[in-house]
């Protein structure tokens, strides 16, 4: 088999699947077991259980399916084919104005693990084809993955201090997605880091998640505590949230690699206009059939109804406590109020935080009358 010719075509079927950029990498990745178990071990992972059950596991290929020599990594880059060159500034504004919903750029469209999933299988269908069957499973953020690692290993990109990949040519506005495999393709060359002395996403994160560069806790993560996380939303991280109301961009946005990231030729990461530019007021305002209607097809649908609900309350929350035009607070309020009673548990407790906001925004610009003072 002449293995370098069968990468370059390898190259050439995953461009017509729509991905950007492949690599391969071996299945050593015993330099990240130390960093994975020390996360670990802090708690950083909260309450993903998964990600303690598989333990190491995830930095070892071979024993997760076992045959595996190399692992062909491939590269999606998600953002809308539409996308303006200041995209950056759009979403900082967006972020300005609470009454405003803001998700994360990649949940605007088609859930990527469908996409990516029978892309990938179509593209180890192809190599099949090539060299006859082999031993093979595809992955798509689905199963204990050290995506980044390998991603890093094949010159995909390196991490970045917000511990997602980066590359130089496309920023990290990408999916990542692998092919475990018991061919032992060329390897491709690894990737250099190249964040330097910046720390910019480390000083831009709301709720200051990123702990250390390449270390972040996701219980302080706004996308692990609208997306991830279950229960009740820590009450000191609330007004951090502003209007983010799935997952969070803040570290991509104010990162310099950005500047190079690549829009999408697929129409699946297109925006749907249910989401595009929604309020707080337009999404608070759906039932769960309106949710589950609009979110078909969509990743924002697996943190159900509501999760949505919960956190677009704190977001209105938030909005409250912004909020100048008293016609506008009343609004807010009444509809918060309205929905209260019929609110799970979950919800209404973030709907009384919510109300709560209002008082106290009240209470700021009516401050009480000082005492007289006495005549004397």
């Amino acid at each position: 088999m002449d293995t370098a010719a069968l990468l370059a075509n390898l190259r050439e079927w995953a461009a017509a699947a729509g991905f950007s950029q492949i690599g391969v990498a071996d299945v050593d990745l015993s330099h990240a077991e130390a960093g994975l178990m020390e996360w670990l071990d802090n708690g950083f992972h909260g309450s993903m259980a998964y990600m303690a059950a598989h333990g190491l596991k995830r930095a070892r290929p071979a024993e997760l399916v076992p045959g595996t020599v190399r692992v062909i990594t491939a590269r999606m880059d998600y953002l809308p084919r539409d996308t303006p060159p200041d995209w950056q500034a759009i979403e900082w504004c967006r972020l300005e104005d609470p009454a405003q919903a803001t998700l994360s750029m990649y949940a605007r469209g088609r859930d990527y693990h469908k996409v990516l999933r029978a892309r990938l299988q179509t593209l180890a269908e192809r190599l099949a084809a090539s060299v006859g069957p082999f031993g093979h499973r595809v992955f798509t953020d689905s199963a204990p993955v050290l995506e980044v690692e390998l991603a890093s290993k094949s010159g995909i990109g390196w991490r970045g201090k917000h511990t997602l990949a980066l590359s130089r040519d496309a920023g990290s506005m990408f999916f990542l997605g692998e092919i475990y495999i018991d061919l032992a393709l060329p390897l491709t060359e690894s990737s250099e880091a190249h964040c330097g002395s910046c720390s910019a996403c480390i000083d831009v994160c709301p709720t200051q998640a990123i702990v250390a560069p390449y270390r972040l806790d996701a219980r302080r993560c706004i996308s692990y505590l609208t997306i991830e996380h279950a229960g009740p939303i820590p009450v000191e991280l609330r007004p951090l949230m502003g209007n983010r109301i799935y997952g969070c961009d803040d570290c991509q946005l104010v990162c310099p690699w950005n500047k190079y990231a690549k829009a999408s030729r697929l129409p699946d990461f297109d925006v749907r206009a249910s989401v595009g530019n929604a309020t707080l007021l337009n999404l608070w305002s759906w039932n769960e059939a309106d949710f589950l209607r609009f979110t078909e097809g969509s990743p924002i649908r697996r943190i159900g109804f509501e999760r949505w609900q919960r956190n677009i309350a704190v977001a209105l929350g938030n909005a409250l406590h912004a909020e100048t035009d008293p016609a506008a607070l009343e609004v807010v309020v009444s509809v918060l109020a309205l929905r209260r009673a019929a609110s799970s548990e979950l919800v209404r407790e973030h709907v009384e935080w919510a109300l709560a906001q209002a008082g106290a925004r009240v209470a700021t610009a009516n401050p009480p009358a000082p005492p007289a003072t006495a005549a004397r």
